[in-house]
């Protein structure tokens, strides 16, 4: 049992419960961002976003500005969006190309590793006043990759960033693998809000519950449309990956555009998917090569970091803004040297399926917005049920909570390490 927070883990009686109130309770959630957002590995963006030396962009995590670059080196470097002089975001722009950025304030400019080349007045200050540390932008404590995936940590005794991620980090190469040329974020960012609880859409990003019933339309759509299904059904596991991450990995009947057809993409289509599937073998071996075509993956690396690796790859962020708030980042990826033919279906496949105006993502926003306002009739200090799967004996069912349960254990080893 999770003192500090009143979940109940209790295996013997097959009961795991979370109590509503961590989902409404302010206190609580300044309580995350200490003992969580403050102190764990959190995604800042991929390497396709900074294209070449002086390539930046500007981010929000964890409520704080971090300006992204890559200087002229091509070194990449994470500066905390804010002047060492009075304080103002130094980068307006929300990506771009410059090797140096002036503060509109006073005219401060900085350098991409932020070291501060020129500002005006210069003979009003004291000697050596330039080379001061102090007056330089502020490097975020940590930064570190897993390939082409970036991470910053705002704790400077953080774990290092493989040992966090656990076996995570395979699954975050495995998505890499979907190419020999490299993976590169295509198009911008989708950008919404949901009244709702941040953890909600963590429960929801791998929950295969409830596909049947909240996305039906979806799946009934696919039932009609001639040739969008395929015959393969839909069955696979839940893992927890360590560290609070966890992944259910299935088959689907659905194509995806790495290598798995199915008749509405036509016997053209049938040509190049068998084409992709012999390069991917021939790149990864047989095994590896069946897991990445053949298989679905929906991921949570701990706390906010999604890759659905589905239909399409989506990368998705949530920061909340008050226990019942919460601002979503989504960005897709594909290979670089994909065809035009195949960019299509998987961009289709994206916005159809996954986007903020698709199939599947207004019914979970509607899902999880609709749960916190039922939260309001909490006066009897109710719970939320995350047993399913529990008296298994065998490896837990996709569609089964251990994924959710990874999640919340270590979400309460963290908050009860926090108040210790």
């Amino acid at each position: 049992m999770g003192e500090e927070t009143g979940i109940i883990n209790d295996p013997e009686k097959a009961r795991f419960l979370v109590p509503r109130r961590v989902f409404t309770d302010h206190a609580v959630f300044e309580k995350e961002y200490e003992a969580i957002f403050n102190r764990c590995w959190l995604y800042l963006g991929h390497a396709s976003e900074l294209t070449a030396p002086g390539s930046f962009l500007t981010r929000t995590v964890s409520r704080r500005p971090i300006l992204f670059t890559r200087d002229k080196d091509g070194e990449y470097n994470a500066l905390f969006n804010a002047c060492p002089h009075r304080g103002a975001m130094v980068c307006r722009e929300r990506h771009g190309k410059s090797r140096a950025f002036m503060c509109m304030y006073h005219g401060w400019t900085f350098g991409s590793t932020g070291n501060l080349m020129s500002l005006p007045g210069q003979a009003g200050y004291a000697e050596g006043f330039k080379q001061d540390p102090q007056k330089q932008m502020v490097h975020v404590p940590r930064l570190d990759r897993r390939g082409d995936f970036f991470f910053i940590s705002f704790n400077k005794d953080v774990e290092p960033l493989d040992e966090y991620l656990a076996e995570a980090g395979d699954y975050l190469d495995l998505v890499s693998e979907h190419s020999d040329t490299g993976m590169a974020v295509i198009g911008g960012t989708q950008e919404y809000s949901i009244r709702g609880n941040w953890k909600l859409l963590t429960e929801n990003s791998f929950d295969g519950y409830h596909a049947a019933c909240t996305h039906s339309t979806y799946l009934d759509y696919l039932k009609n449309a001639n040739g969008a299904l395929g015959a393969t059904p839909l069955e696979g596991a839940g893992i927890d990956l360590g560290n609070g991450h966890a992944v259910i990995e299935y088959t689907a009947p659905w194509g995806r555009p790495v290598a798995s057809w199915v008749p509405l993409w036509g016997e053209e289509g049938k040509v190049e998917i068998d084409k992709i599937y012999r390069e991917v073998e021939a790149r990864l071996g047989k095994q590896r090569a069946e897991r990445l075509a053949r298989m679905n993956r929906n991921m949570v690396i701990f706390p906010n970091l999604v890759v659905n690796d589905i239909m399409a790859i989506t990368i998705r962020t949530f920061f909340p803004t008050a226990p019942d708030s919460m601002d979503v980042n989504a960005w897709t990826l594909a290979p670089r040297e994909e065809s035009e033919w195949l960019r299509k279906y998987r961009l289709f496949n994206f916005t159809e399926f996954l986007g903020p105006g698709g199939f599947a993502t207004p019914d979970d926003v509607e899902a999880i917005e609709k749960c916190q306002r039922g939260y309001a009739a909490n006066a009897n200090n109710m719970y939320n049920d995350i047993s399913k799967g529990m008296v298994r004996a065998d490896a837990p069912s996709f569609d089964d909570e251990a994924q959710m349960r990874s999640f919340w254990i270590e979400w309460d080893r963290r908050l009860a390490m926090a108040e210790a």
